[in-house]
């Protein structure tokens, strides 16, 4: 396995650099030595640094996957979406199912509700609407079709996993409004800023601490995370548009992005399709997977790949530059330009200790479980002044995604019931029946980690293979707590492998410190290491646990 390659940099305009296409384009100019730092350490870099060997290069192949779906108009990033074409592909799979005849073991009512499924999948990945807008045509097409009821199509909005969902979004505006978020990581940075390789671990402990209550990558790394990093790699003069990108800011924006990619596996509560995944796993497997048994389940592995992922990347994409002892100062300057902590700041505090409690222990010693405590934090919030009924009405993405979510879940719910996953189940364990389950559940495991290159959604992911691997896996003989323990953190982790895969994927790539070959290179390497640490290592630690 050989190290990267930092290639040439960059010599077009910043302005140049608005167009995410023109960005995998990017011509890189070798690294410059500046005077305060030590030649033979750049040799050695440098020869760490080596060109790509041939397998490298395959993967890259992702990229220009993404690159030719991008010209073909059916995935949008930072661009407006060719909509006739992106109509084209689900219409098409939509009605091209439909109309074949369901197979032996399958009733034509499970058909066509596969059928518009996965027409709204893949909706969900070309966007000619709004994610939530594709989800209502969904709906509307199963009713009118008859293949659901109108009390079965509206069965979703009263499912107590969308209402978990939309409240913790609802705290996750509390704490981005009150600036607590971006005061708790200039506290980090400077206890932790003397070092780049420290700075980074600052970074991820803001991000770990906010994830219980902020159920969105997307707004973690992209809304408190990011300004932030990309305000010290200013403060430091490392910028893509001068060549002097690699200095610090390279680094800081990959461990920041890959950081975000943990945080959402380890709590119930950290990202969208978690708690989705969480209740399949219940109707499917008959495991039940609260707050507090997520959070444990996750705590080893967890912590150890936030510790290896930032030397992972040190090692193979290192910053020029290793001291930064004005990193404390620039974030004392911010504290202090902040001011003292405000009393809405503190009713958050307040807010977020309770729901921890309530989360971990709530369930166990009150009866209280984990949406009535989501609901309480949202009336701790109004009651405090904390939001504002106008703050509520007006997060649009919590009721959109309140609205789309809510649906998926109701026919991911009716696919199950109606035996298509029982059925799925059946043919693709009879395919490797006589492998023995642990080398079976592996290669499961590969096809359903490594897929992730063709979706540009962790949710859409979730909705469309979860049930039908967890199915599998447990046709296979595989515990049904180890198969949904795994299936469920492969999801997040998965994000480690493009810079189109996530909701914030684009937002830091769209920065232009790391070119896509790289971005896709390293997240090729962490997620080797991800897969042993959260198999292997995971699965022994489950069973110290008593969960398998």
């Amino acid at each position: 396995m050989k190290p990267l390659d930092t290639g040439e940099r960059s010599s077009q305009s910043k302005g140049s650099r608005k167009s995410l296409r023109s960005q995998i384009h990017h011509k890189y100019l070798p690294v410059k030595v500046t005077s305060h730092q030590d030649k033979q350490q750049v040799i050695v870099d440098q020869l760490k640094l080596n060109k790509h060997s041939w397998a490298d290069y395959l993967l890259i192949l992702p990229s220009f996957g993404w690159l030719i779906n991008r010209k073909l108009g059916f995935i949008e990033i930072g661009e407006e979406v060719n909509r006739p074409k992106s109509f084209i592909f689900p219409l098409f799979v939509g009605i091209l199912l439909w109309f074949i005849p369901s197979p032996e073991g399958v009733n034509e009512q499970a058909w066509h509700l596969l059928a518009i499924f996965l027409a709204t999948i893949i909706g969900f990945i070309t966007k000619p609407l709004p994610i939530g807008a594709v989800a209502v045509i969904a709906l509307t097409v199963s009713v009118i079709t008859d293949t659901l009821t109108i009390e079965q199509g509206l069965s979703g909005f009263s499912h107590k996993t969308a209402w978990l969902t939309v409240c913790s979004f609802l705290v996750a505006r509390a704490i981005i409004k009150t600036g607590l978020g971006t005061r708790i990581a200039y506290l980090f940075i400077t206890i932790f800023g003397k070092n780049t390789l420290l700075l980074s671990y600052g970074l991820l402990i803001t991000d770990l601490i906010l994830s219980p209550v902020m159920p969105s990558g997307n707004a973690r790394g992209g809304g408190v995370i990011f300004p932030i990093v990309k305000s010290l790699a200013t403060a430091f003069d490392s910028e893509p548009y001068d060549g002097t990108e690699r200095k610090i800011g390279s680094f800081l924006m990959t461990t920041a992005y890959q950081g975000t990619q943990i945080t959402t596996a380890l709590f119930l509560t950290a990202m969208v399709a978690n708690p989705l995944m969480a209740q399949l796993a219940d109707e499917i497997a008959g495991v039940q997977i609260d707050w507090i048994t997520w959070a444990l389940a996750a705590l080893l592995p967890g912590v150890i790949s936030l510790i290896a992922m930032p030397l992972i990347v040190y090692w193979f994409y290192p910053p020029q530059l290793r001291s930064t002892p004005d990193a404390p100062q620039i974030a004392q300057d911010k504290l202090k330009k902040m001011g003292k902590i405000r009393p809405s700041e503190w009713s958050m505090i307040v807010i977020f200790i309770v729901l921890l409690v309530l989360w971990g222990w709530g369930n166990q010693l009150w009866g209280i479980e984990s949406v009535t405590t989501s609901l309480i934090g949202v009336i701790l919030l109004l009651a405090t002044g904390v939001l504002t009924w106008k703050d509520i009405t007006q997060e649009q993405k919590a009721w959109d995604i309140f609205i789309w979510f809510s649906i998926l879940l109701m026919m991911a719910t009716f696919l199950s019931q109606f035996g298509f996953i029982g059925w799925v189940s059946n043919v693709i364990g009879s395919a490797i029946e006589n492998l023995w389950w642990q080398v079976a559940f592996a290669c499961l495991s590969l096809v359903y980690f490594y897929s992730n290159y063709f979706f540009a959604s962790k949710a859409a992911r979730a909705s469309a293979m979860f049930p039908a691997f967890l199915s599998v896996a447990i046709s296979l003989g595989t515990p049904p707590m180890y198969a949904a323990l795994v299936l469920a953190f492969l999801i997040n982790l998965s994000g480690c492998l493009t810079h189109y895969g996530t909701a914030e994927a684009p937002i830091y790539f769209g920065a232009g410190y790391v070119d896509a070959a790289t971005w896709c290179i390293l997240g090729f390497y962490l997620s080797l290491a991800y897969l042993i640490i959260w198999t292997l290592l995971g699965g022994w630690w489950w069973h110290l646990l008593g969960l398998v």
